[in-house]
């Protein structure tokens, strides 16, 4: 069966611009006509941005034909994240109570896709302030996964993950604080990497706030990183450059230590389908040659508690500053939620930063011993498409995120790749996490572990 221009890998295309079989101008207009396909049933694009692509491919192609690309993935459409400003596009962060300017320089990492000849398609949906994990926007309303349209998206780079999912090109960027790409690409079926913190920089950085690829695979992820990593002023908290090749990934597995984190010890229990996946993955990592073992639950709820009004505060901060008719639009759910803030003192914010310090101490820990952790990247699969967090509860809003949140405060590297599915067909994802800064190895175990996991299904086709 011939596989549609929607569904070819950045590596495929690269090798078939290279060898002029295929044009970056043919590809952008094939992805252009399925994501017009397919937005009257996802909604996952903010802005498509198709004439402005189409000369952007049409630049790619001269320099294909007269052998001067810029990167080998020059040419190769990709789409950014709202809350990557792009030169010319507003940045709403998913909210209804932005003010919409146009931004006027692009930020590091669409700047660094920009300069590979990457064919920028638009901008991804996400919830307000990147401070949900679902797919629900006062701004962008309902983000839906293309393997259920009545399933959520997880979040906040929804729309990401969405289109990876559906064909709307090879290669995504998204942010993650949270779990941002790592819980996307579990309920759409896709790889994401969330960076160690500084290795891909961004602008402005923030305690946990990386930028990475989402990907249909883990190779595409690679040829990204080779790109978004190259320095950036601007990003005060980078890591030194490393000029490795990121998609020369070399995957042995065999005497590698792997501690298995089955529990996490808060939030939503996985469910029987999540942990028979995950511990079957174990399992072939073990007949690859790995050393597989338990590690004991570390999550705390003080610690959860003090994430959640962490970041209550911080957003809290920043709502107040606007206008009452400006924070009337934003979504009711995160107002409510925000406001939980109120009455709690300045002492308070600082305990609940000594419970993230503590959260971060013993993520690194659990890690001692051990090449890499392994675990579910989302204790649940895909929960309804219109519920802000599974149940609706401002209370509660982080049950769901407890699998992926501890790894950015510490800033460790950790991937979510496809494992299987539960019986309603929805994607689980398994998380690979590494030691801080050994994002290369991070990327070794997904690209050994895509090698062994069992067949996947196709790509969905919502319509």
């Amino acid at each position: 069966m011939t596989t549609s221009l929607h569904d070819l890998t950045a590596q495929e295309l690269s090798e078939a611009y290279r060898t002029k079989e295929l044009s970056p101008v043919e590809v952008t207009k094939a992805i252009l006509t399925r994501i017009e396909t397919c937005e009257p049933a996802l909604n996952a694009m903010y802005i498509i941005s198709a004439e402005t692509a189409l000369e952007s491919a049409a630049s790619s192609e001269r320099r294909w034909r007269d052998g001067t690309g810029l990167s080998p993935i020059d040419g190769v459409p990709i789409t950014v994240k709202d809350l990557i400003a792009t030169t010319g596009d507003p940045t709403p962060v998913g909210t209804a109570a932005a003010d919409f300017t146009p931004a006027t320089v692009d930020q590091p990492p669409a700047a660094r896709v920009r300069e590979a000849g990457c064919v920028i398609l638009g901008k991804t949906t996400m919830p307000d302030y990147g401070m949900l994990a679902s797919g629900v926007s006062s701004l962008h309303g309902t983000t839906r996964n293309p393997w259920n349209t009545q399933r959520n998206t997880a979040g906040s780079s929804s729309g990401a993950g969405a289109g990876i999912a559906a064909g709307y090109g090879p290669l995504a960027l998204g942010t993650d604080i949270g779990g941002s790409v790592r819980l996307p690409a579990a309920y759409n079926g896709i790889f994401a990497l969330k960076p160690s913190l500084g290795r891909v920089p961004i602008y402005p950085p923030y305690l946990g706030r990386t930028t990475g690829p989402m990907t249909r695979t883990v190779i595409d992820s690679a040829m990204l990183m080779n790109t978004l990593t190259k320095p950036d002023a601007r990003d005060f908290m980078c890591l030194p450059y490393d000029p490795r090749d990121w998609a020369t990934i070399e995957h042995e597995v065999r005497g590698k230590r792997l501690g298995l984190l089955a529990e996490i010890g808060v939030g939503i229990p996985p469910q029987p389908a999540v942990r028979k996946t995950i511990e079957a993955s174990a399992k072939l990592f073990e007949d690859a040659g790995a050393i597989v073992e338990p590690v004991p639950p570390f999550l705390t709820q003080e610690m959860l508690e003090g994430l959640d009004l962490f970041f209550q505060s911080r957003l809290l901060s920043d709502v107040e500053r606007l206008p009452e008719e400006r924070q009337a639009k934003i979504l009711p759910f995160i107002v409510e939620w925000c406001h939980r803030a109120d009455e709690r003192r300045a002492v308070d914010a600082l305990r609940a930063l000594a419970q993230i310090m503590l959260m971060r101490e013993k993520s690194v820990a659990a890690i001692q011993g051990y090449d890499f952790l392994i675990s579910p990247t989302s204790p649940i699969t895909a929960y309804s498409a219109d519920e802000p967090a599974p149940g609706s509860d401002p209370m509660n809003p982080f049950g769901h995120i407890v699998f992926t949140a501890p790894f950015n405060m510490s800033e460790q590297p950790a991937a979510s790749i496809c494992a299987g599915y539960d019986d309603d067909g929805l994607p689980i994802g398994l998380q690979i996490v590494g030691h801080r800064f050994d994002d290369a190895g991070v990327m070794m175990m997904a690209k050994a572990y895509e090698e062994i996991r069992p067949e996947m299904k196709p790509w969905p086709d919502p319509k």
